[in-house]
């Protein structure tokens, strides 16, 4: 029998700050969909994080569409096809400081 607790209830945590780095545009993707359901970044990837662990979708037919709508507008053309192959572009050092020199 598998225990389920009433929503309202509430757990107490403790938060850590962390620097994850992520793919720009799948950031901004997810920075507009926790803004239009008025969360932090945190508690949507929270969100997202532990329906994954549990095996479950963490997103309905609307949101998958918000999703598609933010995806198209932000230019992410990324799906989990993408996963684990993901390479990060080098940054010329000296180009870079060249131009910060401006």
């Amino acid at each position: 029998m598998e225990h389920r607790r009433a929503p309202e209830s509430k757990y107490v945590v403790e938060r850590v700050q962390t620097g994850v780095r992520m793919e720009k545009r799948l950031l901004k993707v997810l920075r507009a969909l926790a803004d239009y359901h008025d969360l932090t970044l945190g508690d949507l990837l929270e969100g997202i994080v532990l329906h994954a662990f549990d095996g479950k979708c963490p997103f309905g037919a609307a949101n998958l569409k918000r999703i598609k709508d933010l995806k198209q507008f932000y230019g992410l053309d990324l799906d989990s096809a993408a996963s684990h192959r993901l390479v990060e572009v080098e940054i010329n050092r000296e180009h870079r400081k060249v131009s910060s020199k401006k």
